[in-house]
């Protein structure tokens, strides 16, 4: 049986009582398991009297176990029977008596209930950005550049050459001297084929600690393409003007797409902060863990651990200020997340089945993966959380289309 004792905005006292019954068949079920597991002198592993086992480990303990067991078994029905939605739980009080049932209250952090703004009366400021000629002919001539082929060149190296180079030991490479070290750059810079220089190789300090002897095999430049009619028509474009009008359509999407994002982001910035709800603190110190994985991963990408660095950040003295921006990040992701799954509660867009197969053949192919092997991988519960993340940006799009 279980009951709610208290409640008061997300925390909520339950008491739950097990009947005598299923308490002893608990305990004799513990101590089955436990006679298969614990070796005792004198018998086969699985074949001592469960009275020796139970005097082998000490009542205490095995209370202890039994009641850890019991709340495990219990606490998801409970729960589930007095339409909770736990974050969090910790029994705070317990009592287990010798042929009686078993009594424990837990204290639940229950999923908060969240009330959202008036956002159909939302006015978004999100300025729509302009395709500009200049943006046009900016982008004919990165294309240019990425069609550029590079040619061998009679003359000295130059600041954007690349330079083919064979050393000492014998191993060729080319050397991009925009990229190239400044020590390497001057020592290439006027050099032309046929050239051979000390190439100097410096320690950690800056210091030149050796010389490399180094023949020029090569000067190389990029060269663009004329931006006319034929280039127009590698690309596809029917004429030159065919090509721009391309890159101006191409150039108009892409500003529609950020044009929509800009508006999603702030629709749901204005949507979190206006949200009412009563956050339980387990959530914000779970967020807080993910924000902090998610920066052990990125400092460990640049070869820095977490702790070196929160270290440094203390001895700075900013660590205090570390922690707070990261626990007022967490509780704008917190709102974030919330006010996604209320929107999408109440909106309740729906998934036609052709929809949400054509969604998850795409996030299958970012991943790699076919759908049968993305559906193996996440399983039932991780699709699941896909579903609800889809369904929770799909409210999003159709709020933002019922605003002017």
């Amino acid at each position: 049986m279980a009951e709610i004792l208290e409640r008061s905005g997300y925390l909520v006292r339950v008491r739950v009582e097990v009947p005598a019954e299923k308490v002893e068949a608990s305990y004799q079920a513990l101590l089955k398991d436990l006679a298969r597991r614990v070796r005792i002198p004198g018998f086969r592993p699985g074949k001592a009297p469960l009275k020796v086992v139970e005097a082998r480990l000490g009542r205490e303990e095995l209370m202890a176990d039994l009641k850890e067991r019991l709340v495990e078994e219990t606490y998801p029905k409970a729960v589930r029977e007095l339409g909770l939605l736990p974050v969090a739980a910790r029994v705070v009080e317990e009592e287990l008596r010798e042929g009686e049932g078993f009594r424990y209250v837990a204290e639940v952090e229950n999923y908060p209930e969240v009330r959202l703004p008036d956002w159909r009366g939302f006015a978004l400021e999100v300025p729509r950005p302009e395709v500009t000629e200049e943006m046009v002919e900016r982008a004919l001539e990165e294309l240019r550049q990425r069609y550029a082929e590079l040619v061998p060149v009679e003359r000295e190296a130059q600041e954007e050459d690349h330079v083919y180079v064979r050393t000492e030991e014998g191993v060729e490479f080319p050397i991009d001297l925009s990229k190239a070290l400044p020590h390497v750059r001057e020592a290439l810079l006027g050099k032309k084929a046929g050239d051979v220089v000390p190439v100097p190789v410096l320690n950690e300090k800056g210091e030149k600690v050796r010389e490399v002897r180094t023949e020029v095999l090569a000067v190389k430049t990029l060269e663009l393409p004329e931006l006319d009619e034929e280039f127009a028509k590698t690309l596809e474009a029917e004429s030159l003007e065919d090509l721009r009008a391309k890159v101006r359509e191409s150039l108009l999407r892409q500003a529609e797409a950020q044009y929509q994002e800009a508006r999603e982001r702030a629709f749901l910035e204005k949507l979190a902060e206006g949200l009412e709800a009563e956050i339980p603190p387990s959530m914000l110190e779970a967020e807080e863990r993910h924000l902090l994985e998610r920066l052990a991963k990125d400092l460990y990408q640049k070869g820095v651990n977490l702790e070196a660095y929160l270290e440094a950040l203390e001895a700075k003295g900013e660590l205090a200020k570390f922690k707070e921006e990261l626990r007022q990040e967490a509780l704008k992701e917190v709102r974030r997340s919330l006010a996604k799954k209320k929107l999408a509660e109440e909106l309740r867009p729906g998934l036609t089945e052709e929809e949400w197969q054509a969604y998850l053949q795409g996030v299958a192919r970012s991943y790699g993966l076919s759908v049968p092997e993305l559906k193996e991988e996440f399983g039932e519960r991780g699709l699941e959380t896909l579903k609800a993340a889809y369904l929770q940006e799909k409210a999003l799009r159709l709020a933002l289309a019922e605003l002017p």
